[in-house]
């Protein structure tokens, strides 16, 4: 009975001491991030925009689908341009006629402009003649009454030709317009990115705005983390950042800070912290450098998940598993 009371105070004196042991090393331990230095996880983002038309048109051709990569300005979808080259045939013709018009309206003018000086030449006479009295005051109202008809005439050609004008511009704007309605019938990347949906088919009646692909731009890759108050408030925009992807935990991706929520917030549920004791954090933004992304997007894929590093103090070093190899 003595040997069992004696090995039960030696397992509870054990247990004591192990118990004792985990503590100290609970708390006692070195933090596990580097001093000046502040983490939180996250998931790698891109900024989301689409491959649309300006224009209602039927879609004729779709170039590319979901994962694929593209530049911009790329062409990623035509649409059906039968009509509307039609339209600007009908236009350039309209154009034609209006500039024919206008031809004739300054032959017109130089025709009214003859006739007034041949009606003033007429007057002047009229008016010497009457002051040598070999003819009455009848004739001198008559030149008069043509003249005054004559100058309305030349008036009247003039803003004939003012219209004309005016009206072939019109007619070249309208060119204008349906040639640019034309270039809109080709549906070209807006930035470089990757094809997330293909949202519509050749054959599909699209109405202005209708949407053909959600592509990610690939020039806005980001990670948002969230800091404690104590973190956020060392924090500063243009600073150095890392992102170490799950799936890379030895291609850390270099990238500074562009956003630091001005107020604090509820930690999201899906975002771990370090201390789930503390409710509120600061939402920091970590945008990726392009031009790595531009070389290194096959391997860095937006949804990822991943940590992303800052730092708290400018003169921190980064660790070695942090330094961005080239």
């Amino acid at each position: 009975m003595a040997a069992i009371l004696k090995n039960k105070k030696l397992i509870i004196v054990l247990l004591v001491l192990i118990i004792g042991a985990f503590v100290a090393w609970r708390f006692l331990k070195p933090s596990s991030e580097p001093e000046g230095l502040a983490s939180g996880n996250g998931r790698l983002e891109a900024t989301e925009t689409a491959v649309s038309t300006k224009v209602q048109g039927k879609l004729v051709q779709v170039l590319f689908r979901e994962g694929a990569d593209l530049e911009e300005g790329q062409v990623a979808a035509l649409l059906d341009d039968a009509q509307i080259k039609a339209d600007i045939q009908a236009a350039e013709a309209a154009v034609i006629q209006a500039k024919e018009a206008a031809a004739v309206a300054r032959e017109n003018v130089k025709s009214m402009q003859s006739q007034q000086e041949l009606a003033a030449v007429t007057l002047r006479r009229t008016e010497a003649l009457i002051k040598k009295g070999f003819i009455s005051a009848a004739a001198l109202d008559k030149d008069i009454s043509t003249m005054r008809t004559a100058n309305a005439n030349l008036a009247s050609a003039r803003n004939r030709v003012l219209e004309a004008d005016a009206t072939v511009q019109e007619k070249i704007a309208r060119v204008a317009s349906l040639k640019s309605n034309l270039d809109d019938l080709t549906l070209k990347a807006p930035v470089n990115g990757r094809i997330l949906y293909r949202l519509a088919e050749p054959g599909e009646v699209l109405s202005p705005g209708g949407k053909v692909f959600s592509i990610l731009d690939m020039n806005d890759v980001y990670m948002y983390v969230y800091l404690s108050s104590a973190d956020a408030g060392n924090v500063t925009i243009g600073s150095e950042a890392r992102i170490l992807l799950d799936a890379l935990p030895d291609t850390p991706l270099p990238c500074s800070v562009v956003y630091v929520s001005p107020r604090n917030q509820f930690t999201p549920k899906e975002v771990e912290t370090k201390d789930e004791r503390e409710k509120f954090m600061f939402r920091v933004k970590l945008k990726v450098d392009p031009e790595w992304i531009k070389a290194h997007g096959a391997i860095a894929k937006p949804g990822m998940p991943g940590t992303g590093w800052v730092k708290t103090k400018a003169d921190a070093d980064w660790p070695s598993n942090l330094q961005v190899k080239q």
